[in-house]
């Protein structure tokens, strides 16, 4: 009889019991892998995208009546332009998707939000922003009621708030405070100055304060 207490010809108790050890090592081992995997992928740094940057063109732009050369990435905005390459950092930049109407600036006499359009696609328009509204000491109709009628507060929108206003005259839609407040609803005042805007408006329109 076998001391060992095994069959003869067959693993003894401790063979068996260390395979066991073995497969259930390796099982667990498994097991943990794929959570230790993604723990190190938890922890590693991001991987950076590749920059799409593209070679700078330089173009001319005319801004507020004058001839301004600079060197831009084709994918650079107009407003990104005006404030960090020109210095007009009057043309503010507040919801950078068009929705808020603060960099709203003077493209050939029209409104534009300033932030949704491309610079390299004003080479041949004139452009106006804020800085060039006033001759000299003497204020713009629009910035001089805005002034009168107190039709700001913190003032963050109000350069938007004119250049619009100014186009708005032009346009012959100041002829009501309902027609103001319906062409102006693309310039958003997070102040709520609205009564005193449009009063402004009417003003600077010839219209009265009403």
């Amino acid at each position: 009889m076998e001391s060992s207490g095994r069959a003869a010809g067959g693993p003894s108790r401790r063979q068996v019991l260390g395979r066991g050890a073995l497969i259930g090592a390796a099982t667990v081992g498994a097991g943990l892998a794929p959570q230790a995997g993604a723990a190190r992928a938890a922890t590693a740094p991001p991987v950076r995208e590749e920059t799409l940057a593209a070679e700078p063109v330089e173009i001319s732009l005319r801004v507020n009546g004058r001839e301004r050369t600079l060197s831009v990435e084709p994918r650079t905005t107009l407003l990104d332009a005006l404030r960090e390459r020109l210095g007009l950092t009057g043309t503010k930049k507040g919801c950078d998707q068009g929705a808020c109407g603060a960099c709203t600036v003077l493209v050939d006499g029209r409104r534009v939000n300033s932030c949704l359009t491309l610079a390299v696609m004003q080479r041949d328009a004139e452009i106006t922003t804020i800085e060039g509204l006033a001759r000299g000491d003497e204020l713009h109709p629009v910035q001089r009621a805005f002034l009168e009628c107190d039709a700001f507060q913190c003032g963050y929108c109000t350069s938007g708030q004119i250049m619009s206003a100014v186009a708005l005259i032009e346009e012959g839609h100041a002829g009501s405070p309902e027609e103001v407040r319906e062409w102006m609803s693309g310039n958003i005042c997070r102040c709520g100055a609205y009564p005193n805007i449009v009063a402004a408006v009417r003003q600077a329109a010839g219209g009265g304060a009403r």
